[in-house]
C-alpha cells in the first residue's frame, strides 16, 4: 500500500524522509532492493557515507556537505525503519535516546553543575560515561541479550572492531590517557619512535625472516607514531589521509612531467621529477 508523501515545505523534511523510507520498505509497493536489505548489508554504506561527509568537509565543499549529510541521515533512517519493522525501536526512540544522553552528559548546561575547570569537566564526562556503560550492561543482562565478556567498567571495552586501524589506535590511546596511562613527557614518546624503528630494522635483518614478528614490529611503530599525533593534538587518520592526497597529487604531476612514460626510466629521473614538482608547489604558494 502506497503512503502519501508530504510535498516539500520548510520544516517538514524529517517527516518527509521518514515516510519516503516507509514507502521504499513497503513489501507490496516498495523498492525490491530496499526491501531485501538488512542491518548487515546496509552497514558498509553507513561507514562509507560517514567518510564522504568527512571528505566534503576536508574539501570545504558545502554543497557536497549538505548532500552527504543527507546521505548519512538516510542511513540512520534506514536502520531505524528496519528496527521498527522488527519491533525493536523506532527513529523517535533513537532521537530521544541521543537527546537524553546529551542532557545527562552536560549537567553544567542543562542543570546547575559547576566545574572548576576543563580538567574537572573531562573527569566528570568520563565518570558519567562509565556509569552509562554499567547501566547499559545491566539492562542487556536483564533482557537476556548478549554482552561482552569482562567488567563493564573496563576503559577499553567499547572500541568498535570496525574502526579503521589508525582511528582505533587514537581512540584506544586517548581512553588510556584519560585514566593516566600515558608518558608524562613528549620526549619519551619521541624516544619510543626511535626504539620501535630500531626494532623494525633489527627484525627485518634477522635470518631467517619471521614475517609475523616483522608485522608486529611495524604495527608497534605505527602505534607509537599515532601517539605522537595524539599528543600534538593531530588526528592521525586525518593526517595520513592528507599525506595520501598530497602523494597522489605529486605523483600525478610526476607522471605528467614524464609524459606517462615509465619504461626505461631510472630512479634518479623519478627523484628529479619529484623534486621539481615539490619546488613548483612551493613556488605556487609563494614560499
Amino acid at each position: 500500500m502506497k503512503h502519501p508523501i508530504p510535498t516539500t515545505a520548510p520544516g517538514n523534511g524529517l517527516e518527509r524522509i521518514l515516510k519516503v523510507m516507509r514507502q521504499l520498505r513497503d513489501r507490496e509497493d516498495g523498492c525490491p532492493w530496499d526491501v531485501e536489505q538488512t542491518f548487515e548489508t546496509i552497514a558498509p554504506f553507513t561507514v562509507e557515507e560517514a567518510y564522504e561527509v568527512a571528505d566534503a568537509i576536508e574539501r570545504k565543499d558545502t554543497i557536497d556537505l549538505k548532500e552527504e549529510l543527507g546521505d548519512l541521515l538516510l542511513q540512520v533512517v534506514f536502520h531505524a525503519q528496519m528496527a521498527h519493522e522488527a519491533g525493536l525501536f523506532s527513529f523517535d526512540d533513537v532521537a530521544q535516546g541521543i537527546a537524553d544522553k546529551m542532557i545527562h552528559r552536560h549537567p553544567h548546561v542543562f542543570g546547575d553543575k559547576v566545574y572548576a575547570g576543563e580538567q574537572d569537566q573531562r573527569a566528570e564526562w568520563h565518570r558519567i560515561k562509565n556509569e552509562e556503560k554499567a547501566a547499559k550492561h545491566a539492562a542487556k543482562v536483564a533482557a537476556g541479550l548478549p554482552v561482552e565478556s569482562g567488567d563493564p567498567r573496563a576503559t577499553l571495552r567499547d572500541i568498535p572492531t570496525g574502526f579503521p586501524a589508525l582511528t582505533a589506535t587514537d581512540k584506544i590511546q586517548r581512553k588510556a590517557a584519560l585514566v593516566g596511562f600515558d608518558h608524562p613527557e613528549m620526549h619519551q614518546i619521541y624516544g619510543k619512535v626511535d626504539e620501535e624503528l630500531a626494532e623494525v630494522k633489527e627484525e627485518a635483518e634477522r635470518e631467517p625472516l619471521d614475517p609475523d614478528a616483522l608485522e608486529m614490529e611495524v604495527g608497534d611503530l605505527l602505534f607509537v607514531a599515532a601517539a605522537v599525533g595524539r599528543r600534538l593534538d593531530v588526528d592521525p587518520e586525518r593526517a595520513l589521509h592528507r599525506a595520501n592526497a598530497k602523494f597522489v597529487r605529486r605523483f600525478n604531476a610526476v607522471e605528467e612531467r614524464l609524459d606517462f612514460n615509465w619504461k626505461d626510466r631510472d630512479f634518479n629521473e623519478f627523484t628529479d621529477a619529484w623534486i621539481a614538482v615539490k619546488a613548483a608547489e612551493k613556488a605556487a604558494k609563494g614560499q
